[in-house]
């Protein structure tokens, strides 16, 4: 039985990028058929004209043949890829034990990522709530950690992990909440299966973004690094984290953790308090909002009353149940949808957080967001630490330590970075050296353990 092919830009929408290759595929093998199918149908046809059908019926009757197969072919396509994709609909859940790729496909889509190591098993304390092998994301005695998970902030994703894993006082109570963009150049799936061959004994869940949830509501306004639709996932949390999942700490993909992350989940939120994270009350909070903002007649009194003080939103610590009882991820769109009209602040994500929460934030302490190690905005320049003690350093900024580290053009503080790195770039210079550098394996390339 032979069915017309819906067009291409329609079967790539409807199956989503990660099926590109098969998807073109399918068209060249299909097509010569449906080619033939229709020539064989046309040539029939014709003969039959002089005794059935007019012209125009039979216009007609081609024009209700194909419209009937296309609609056939659009269903039958919509069915199938939800059958295949049907595991991202609710997130891709994946508990403890290594997941491979199939085939010599999978493992050439996630090893273009990078070589990533194998990293070392960390466990329990005696003093920790014992684990079970299959624990779910509700366990009571879990610390839950929200994270993007993108192929450009993969490298800096790892190390951060690799970070929380080796200070964490309890490891294996640590479950992970990866949010991954569904048109991403990697699919969820591929970076699922990465993630879980660097952490073979990771306790974690990928769930798609859906990207056209935040598209219309980024103003264009705003700087081009800063538009990434997943920059807007936390806003989302609420909806996209199990109900089950009551707190979480978000972290940006660019940090390292250097202290026991259960020491930033104990914070108490007093009162009604949504988030926790580091103020820094110095900063002039002024200076993040337009003239538009400060000139309009209603939307300063929208802040009045609190004396609300700057905070990164790279590190927060959220409580889910007040989130969603307060709708907060609706006040935060009521902004951004007021962006789109008049141009109120320059920066991304942070301002609406900033007329949301200012002035509302469980203050934490310093220490637990070392942010700005990046650089500045314009020039990239190397940053030195804030006086007093670190437990989190965060590269917000233009400069990332990867880059800046492969450039050897490292600032002082991105080798402290450095020895939560997972790309195993030993390995590459030695593949190079041996001209096999696009035929070392994985497993190869996770045995060897010279870099940790």
């Amino acid at each position: 039985m032979f069915l017309l092919l819906p067009p291409l830009p329609l079967s790539l929408r409807l199956c989503g990028e990660t099926k590109t290759k098969t998807t073109f595929l399918i068209y060249f093998l299909y097509l010569p058929n449906v080619t033939s199918l229709y020539s064989l149908a046309l040539k029939f046809l014709k003969k039959l004209k002089s005794f059935f059908f007019t012209s125009f019926e039979l216009k007609r009757v081609f024009f209700f043949f194909f419209l009937t197969m296309l609609s056939n072919a659009v269903v039958l396509a919509a069915v199938l890829c939800l059958v295949v994709l049907s595991p991202f609909a609710a997130g891709i859940r994946t508990g403890p034990g290594r997941i491979t790729a199939n085939g010599d496909g999978g493992r050439n889509e996630f090893s273009k990522l990078g070589p990533f190591m194998e990293a070392p098993e960390y466990r329990n304390g005696k003093e920790c709530a014992s684990s079970s092998a299959n624990r779910e994301s509700f366990d009571p005695s879990l610390v839950h950690i929200a994270m993007t998970l993108d192929s450009e902030y993969l490298r800096g994703s790892l190390a951060a992990v690799h970070s929380v894993l080796r200070h964490a006082s309890c490891p294996e109570n640590v479950f992970f909440h990866f949010i991954a963009a569904e048109f991403d150049s990697a699919s969820p799936r591929v970076l699922s299966q990465l993630v879980r061959s660097t952490f073979p004994s990771l306790s974690f869940k990928v769930y798609i973004f859906r990207e056209d949830t935040v598209i219309n509501l980024i103003s264009t306004s705003i700087r081009q690094a800063l538009e990434n639709p997943l920059n807007y996932a936390r806003n989302y949390l609420g909806d996209i984290l199990d109900r089950s999942v009551d707190r979480v700490i978000y972290l940006d993909s660019d940090v390292i953790v250097v202290d026991d992350i259960t020491k930033l989940w104990n914070t108490t939120l007093t009162g009604t308090r949504v988030i926790g994270a580091p103020e820094y009350c110095q900063a002039n909070f002024t200076q993040y909002f337009t003239s538009n903002f400060w000139s309009d007649p209603a939307l300063p009194g929208q802040i009045s009353g609190r004396t609300p003080c700057y905070f990164n939103t790279g590190v927060m610590v959220m409580d889910m149940v007040r989130w969603r009882e307060g709708n907060y991820r609706e006040k935060l769109e009521k902004w951004m949808q007021l962006q789109k009209k008049k141009r109120i602040y320059d920066l991304g994500s942070l301002p609406p957080f900033l007329l949301v929460f200012g002035g509302n934030v469980e203050a934490i302490d310093h220490r637990w967001n070392q942010h700005g190690l990046g650089g500045d905005n314009l020039r990239g320049s190397c940053r030195s630490l804030h006086p007093g003690p670190v437990s989190l350093l965060h590269w917000s900024g233009k400069g990332k330590p990867w880059v800046r580290l492969d450039e050897k053009r490292g600032c002082p503080l991105d080798h402290l970075w450095e020895p939560y790195d997972l790309y195993n770039k030993h390995k590459i210079e030695r593949a190079k050296d041996q001209s096999l550098v696009g035929f070392a394996s994985l497993s190869e390339l996770a045995d060897d353990s010279s870099f940790l």
